[in-house]
């Protein structure tokens, strides 16, 4: 699959993509990394000798010419999948449309828990610890018009130790990323997703 990778921050999960991708588990070439503003990700994607762009929504009129003119770029770079690797703004809906059930995202919690509008790194680690949970985890689920909400595709666990803070809980939970991100694109590379409402199902034969 052309795949577009959309990142905010430090890009790690991008790096690992790339990683994956030498390795041979993945299939999928990235044709371009956006961002909404200047960032390390940008930086390492360059090094890696893959195209960038910014697309700060600040300097465009408004959301709606936000959405076009992403959705322009996906298409003249013949996009047929985007991956969401920490970008922390929101998918315009002209774009979840037009890529419906190939927009993935990871969050660092165990959605529907500690996700929305605001919820994004270590705040999430924050809340999990500060209400007592037990358990925490990652999440990869398919995106559609709201925050943190369109239907999950695979989730795991980890224990939330009494002397856990948001740093080491953050740790912890950046390994499954790591492991999960790669996993969920690759079952779309072979085929083996199926969305049905709220519902996916994997097949794995």
């Amino acid at each position: 699959m052309r795949l577009a990778v959309f990142v905010s921050g430090k890009g790690t999960n991008l790096l690992n993509i790339i990683k994956r991708n030498q390795e041979g588990f993945l299939r999928s070439e990235i044709i371009l990394v956006i961002s909404n503003h200047e960032c390390e990700a940008i930086e390492n994607s360059q090094r890696a000798g893959i195209r960038t762009k910014i697309l700060d929504s600040k300097s465009l009129e408004n959301e709606i010419e936000f959405g076009n003119v992403l959705l322009e770029v996906l298409r003249k770079n013949q996009i047929e999948f985007v991956v969401l690797a920490g970008f922390l703004k929101k998918i315009p809906d002209v774009v979840v449309k037009s890529f419906q059930n190939k927009i993935i995202n990871v969050h660092p919690a165990l959605l529907p828990s500690f996700g929305g509008k605001g919820m994004y790194g270590m705040k999430v680690h924050q809340a999990v610890i500060d209400y007592g949970c037990k358990v925490s985890g990652a999440t990869v689920h398919l995106v559609d018009s709201e925050y943190d909400h369109g239907p999950v595709i695979l989730q795991r666990c980890v224990p939330v130790s009494d002397d856990d803070t948001a740093e080491t809980l953050a740790s912890k939970i950046h390994q499954l990323e790591y492991e999960l991100l790669p996993e969920a694109l690759k079952l779309f590379e072979e085929n083996k997703v199926q969305v049905a409402g709220r519902k996916v199902r994997i097949y794995l034969s």
